[in-house]
């Protein structure tokens, strides 16, 4: 897809630069609307300029403003910030600085405006993974009172909130609507669908571990498939003869290693308890709640499972894996199709049904209460323009992260589909609904994120066994709860730690924490993409 972007910068650019003001008129919109949007729209081009001219309308007070917003550097943000800010700009008067920084920066920084009350940005993008953090510490603006009140005049009537598909991760236990989805996507399983569905390579995984070759269910079916491949000559099939392996991961001692564990990797080992919404009582960070939602431990001792046997099975697992594999080249098919496909990630030993599957990013608009009023509504009017259904269709084929149902729905995605993997299938099943991201159980997600990385740091690296990693983990994790219980920042909402006592107790709960299994490598399971496909549609 040509995305058109010098032409469009271009005609805004001649259009601000006219001798009316680009609020006043048509003239910006309609040249945007012509070099960006075209037909990639679920609205109408008539439908697209009233949404337009409602912009031009709500924004006139604060023609001339200047706004600085921020967010992580993926594709998505990158679109927003190179194209629609501009357009935005030349439509509307209002000028916006989209920063585009890593993701640890924005929690960096939405962290220091929380503490110090200054307004760094008018606006964030911060993933959703926070949502227990802001309706904690109440610092964000509330978007259903919000939009019924100070950003009532400046709520486009077109918003349509039901449409968008992760408003259930931004909605807190209160029932209100903290943060505004601006882009989403699922981890997912990546594999060689050529490679996997070539009858010599069908036989002879077949003949060496006793079932079929197919997108894995399971981890014991993962690890097979990862032996199978790794070394392996894979000539037969117009692949390498050598250099091939099969496991994708990583043990840089970073942030986003962190990160991994809490989004995905723990849950799919089955660490945390069965049901929705993700986590209660016990979510895949291993931190418990009571029934008030209040914090009450993350060490098995207080209740929590941080460092219980699904946990050590996950590093362990993670560990194992990193030492055997690393990952291939992703390469594309003379007639564009992908030779990868997508499906859903395997999960580890200690997996239930109803548990949750895998984590949904979803990076979401977020006010911050410490920002000036005016300056928030003319933020808030931005928020909206690049989530608006005039523009969505086309940020979505460019960043590929879905937000509004109707979007997922554009026959623009019945044909691109077939190029995409899985993708659009994926999205349009039921199947979405079970990944979901950190749910409400992380009281502070910039205190808790950042022990993470450094304590599974050190079982990748080998200083510490993973058992003690996770018990150093669960312990430091513990330390945090109990500085925001005697702070009482957070109210009768924030961490009420649990007594200590015998772990066993705790394992002979039913739920999480669990006990170590006898056997953590039960056998493969697989499914044909083909069938998984099918029942998807």
């Amino acid at each position: 897809m040509r995305l058109r972007q010098t032409t469009t910068a271009m005609a805004l650019a001649l259009m601000a630069m006219g001798s009316a003001p680009a609020w006043a008129d048509m003239d910006a919109a309609r040249a945007f609307l012509d070099a960006e949007i075209g037909e990639l729209s679920t609205l109408t081009r008539a439908e697209q300029e009233a949404e337009m001219q409602w912009f031009m309308d709500a924004a006139k007070p604060f023609a001339g403003m200047e706004i600085k917003v921020v967010s992580e550097t993926i594709t998505t943000h990158e679109y927003e910030a190179k194209v629609l800010a501009p357009a935005f700009e030349a439509i509307t008067g209002i000028k916006v600085t989209h920063d585009l920084i890593g993701e640890g920066d924005v929690v960096e920084k939405l962290q220091t405006q929380m503490q110090t009350g200054e307004n760094i940005y008018d606006a964030y993008i911060n993933d959703s993974d926070l949502i227990g953090t802001h309706w904690r510490y109440q610092q964000v603006r509330i978007l259903d009172d919000w939009m019924a009140g100070e950003g009532a005049a400046v709520t486009n009537p077109n918003l349509d909130i039901a449409d968008f598909i992760g408003t259930k991760f931004t909605t807190a236990p209160d029932g209100k609507l903290y943060q505004l989805p601006t882009q989403q996507f699922a981890n997912l399983y990546w594999f060689r669908y050529d490679w996997f569905n070539h009858p010599k390579s069908q036989e002879d995984f077949k003949a060496k571990y006793g079932y079929d070759l197919g997108v894995p269910l399971n981890w014991s079916a993962y690890e097979d498939i990862a032996e199978f491949f790794t070394g392996r000559d894979m000539s037969y099939a117009g692949g390498p003869s050598s250099g091939v392996f099969g496991n994708m991961d990583y043990g840089k001692k970073d942030p986003s290693l962190g990160w991994r564990y809490t989004d995905a990797w723990m849950s799919m080992a089955g660490m945390g308890d069965v049901g929705e919404p993700n986590g209660l009582p016990v979510d895949e960070w291993g931190i418990r709640v009571n029934e008030n939602s209040q914090p009450v431990g993350s060490c098995v001792a207080r209740g929590g499972a941080t460092n219980d046997a699904a946990a050590v099975y996950a590093v362990t697992k993670a560990i194992e894996w990193l030492q055997k594999y690393t990952p291939p080249e992703a390469q594309m098919n003379e007639d564009g199709t992908p030779k990868w496909r997508m499906a859903p990630s395997p999960h580890g030993a200690y997996w239930q049904e109803g548990t949750k599957v895998g984590y949904q990013d979803a990076g979401s608009w977020t006010l911050m209460k410490s920002t000036p009023v005016d300056r928030a509504q003319a933020a808030w009017l931005y928020a909206q323009f690049v989530t608006s259904k005039t523009v969505d269709v086309k940020k979505s084929h460019v960043g590929l992260t879905f937000i509004r149902e109707s979007t997922i729905q554009h026959e623009s995605f019945t044909e691109r589909a077939p190029k995409l993997g899985g993708l659009v299938e994926f999205y349009r099943s039921p199947a979405r609904v079970q990944w979901s991201p950190t749910g409400t159980n992380v009281p502070d997600y910039p205190k808790l994120a950042q022990l993470w990385w450094q304590n599974i740091g050190d079982a990748m690296s080998g200083a510490k066994t993973p058992q003690e990693a996770l018990d150093a983990l669960c312990l430091e994790q513990e330390r945090v709860l109990e500085r925001l219980e005697r702070a009482g920042v957070q109210g009768d909402i924030g961490p009420k730690l649990n007594e200590e006592q015998d772990p066993q107790v705790w394992l002979d709960a039913p739920g999480a924490p669990v006990a170590k299994l006898e056997n953590e490598k039960p056998q493969g399971e697989t499914i044909s993409y083909d069938e998984l496909i099918k029942s998807w549609q």
